[in-house]
């Protein structure tokens, strides 16, 4: 049966969020040929609703208003709950990012429906969308399926493969008037503390500290061969709690949870609550002084070694690879 489906665009610094787009490929999937319309939210956003199209979404519904540039709860659920109300969907798809997980939870609620989070697969079974997610911190999974009402989920970034980009792909643009009140935060500022470079939960290559870099100078090598690969550098709790990195690269069950293509550990021991934040990467790559360093039990390649040895021998091999490629 082809359905609506509504796909949240998610905004950083003006941009689309590569999650959106993966959003969009999984409405295609709910909708079974029927119509995705992407919504978008927030200040002058014409550019990207544009790129939305052509991602393949069918057509686009903008909100725009001076208090929608920054994100609030209060903000964007008014604007979503209009859409709703005026689109009728019969599914909703939203990035299972840091705002994902803030705001699904509130517009369920207020739908008075089930919401299943953290998607990594969509399948069909005679025309009804049967969703698998993770369980017990990643060591299972389960599938789940609405048996009534709206099919609203939220997916996990780099999970879900998005459609190819055709510039030459258009279509509708609409703009929504929804008035904007009582909100009970506004953002004035946003103050970064994070370093600019690939965004951690969206990185398709990750390289990891732990406790085994031993400084915040421990980084500089893992930074280097981040830099080369085009990837980002991400931290264990050790490493943060040690003040060697900022608590924004945690990565972890108390931390970020990413499943990038390539994920390369180094001096991480591999404890339970960090092995919940990567052991879905597609490869793993553990390097540890210590054989029988548990990392190593996810690991699809393991290097005994000392990372300060290995890490720039990697990163030399890696420049000579591009630099070859280049030529």
């Amino acid at each position: 049966m082809a359905k609506k489906v509504l796909v949240l665009g998610e905004l950083r610094e003006g941009s689309l969020r590569n999650v959106s787009f993966e959003a969009i490929a999984a409405g295609k999937q709910i909708a079974n040929g029927g119509e995705v319309i992407g919504v978008l939210v927030g200040d002058k956003i014409n550019d990207q609703a544009k790129e939305m199209l052509q991602y393949g979404a069918d057509r686009v519904l903008t909100v725009e208003d001076e208090k929608l540039k920054h994100y609030t709860s209060d903000g964007y659920s008014q604007a979503l709950l209009k859409v709703i109300e005026q689109e009728n969907p019969e599914g909703i798809v939203f990035g299972h990012t840091a705002l994902g997980k803030d705001l699904s939870p509130k517009i369920a609620g207020k739908l008075n429906i089930g919401l299943i989070s953290d998607v990594t697969g969509i399948e069909e079974n005679e025309g009804e969308s049967i969703f698998t997610r993770p369980i017990f911190s990643g060591k299972a999974f389960e599938k789940k399926k609405m048996i009534e009402g709206i099919e609203f989920i939220t997916i996990r970034p780099n999970n879900i493969e998005p459609l190819n980009k055709d510039e030459n792909k258009t279509g509708e643009i609409q703009s929504v008037s929804v008035e904007i009140k009582d909100l009970r935060t506004i953002i004035k500022e946003v103050v970064k503390k994070a370093s600019d470079g690939v965004d951690l939960s969206e990185a398709k290559v990750i390289v990891a500290g732990g406790r085994g870099v031993k400084s915040a100078e421990g980084f500089e090598p893992l930074q280097e061969l981040a830099d080369v690969l085009g990837g980002a550098v991400g931290a264990s709790r050790g490493a943060c709690d040690a003040d060697y990195c900022d608590y924004s690269l945690q990565i972890g069950q108390t931390g970020k949870v990413v499943t990038p293509d390539l994920y390369i550990a180094c001096g991480i021991s591999g404890a339970i609550q960090h092995l919940a934040g990567m052991s879905n990467s597609k490869v793993i790559v553990a390097i540890n002084k210590d054989p029988e360093a548990n990392i190593f039990n996810v690991a699809d390649y393991g290097i005994v070694g000392d990372l300060f040895e290995v890490v720039p021998l990697l990163t030399e091999e890696f420049h000579k690879l591009k630099e070859g490629a280049q030529s």
